[in-house]
């Protein structure tokens, strides 16, 4: 490339000398620049979603590459949101690509000073047989000689991020349970 182009080359002659005299288009664009394509581009299938951070209930596009998330942008399409997210919902690819996005079961002892990775079944069942535990030695059949059947050993209080259905299987769960403290984070 000799010193003519060079020269040609800058932006501000293109700018002077091009269709674009206020240097909004092609005059500030470089090769760089002209050839980069959006992550969208890529996408092998875009998937319908819901930002998970609260309960307004925002949709999402997901654009998927090789099975894996490469972009999430607002769904136009969405009632709920027209196509806007909030900077947490924007910011929702970082959440699920992350490098320190933790991705096991941690868990640390009583006592302990140092976390440890747990299979998501024995943590289950670890707090299966805690809550079975707990509701068996606060058990109250009677209070004042009155039947309550009821237990105030343990309570539940839902997420924002939680639709009807889910809160209305957490309230009937909890209740089959014998808790009688059931609340949600949105009524709070």
């Amino acid at each position: 490339m000799g010193l003519r182009d060079a020269f040609l080359g800058w932006p501000v002659v293109r700018q002077v000398t091009g269709t674009d005299p206020l240097g909004r288009g092609a005059a500030a664009q470089s090769a760089h620049t002209a050839a980069l394509r959006p992550r969208t581009a890529t996408a092998d299938r875009v998937v319908q979603s819901i930002c998970p951070y609260c309960a307004v209930g925002c949709g999402q596009r997901v654009f998927v590459k090789d099975e894996k998330v490469v972009q999430i942008e607002g769904d136009p399409d969405s009632p709920v949101s027209r196509g806007r997210l909030c900077p947490k919902g924007s910011a929702s690819e970082q959440f699920v690509n992350g490098d320190r996005r933790v991705t096991t079961v941690r868990y640390r002892r009583a006592r302990g000073t140092e976390w440890e990775d747990l299979p998501l079944e024995r943590a289950m069942d670890m707090i299966v047989d805690r809550m079975l535990d707990t509701r068996e030695r606060t058990w109250q059949s009677e209070v004042e000689g009155k039947k309550v059947n009821r237990t105030l050993g343990f309570a539940s209080l839902g997420g924002a991020t939680l639709d009807n259905e889910e809160n209305y299987l957490i309230k009937k769960l909890f209740t089959a349970l014998g808790a009688i403290q059931v609340e949600n984070q949105a009524r709070i």
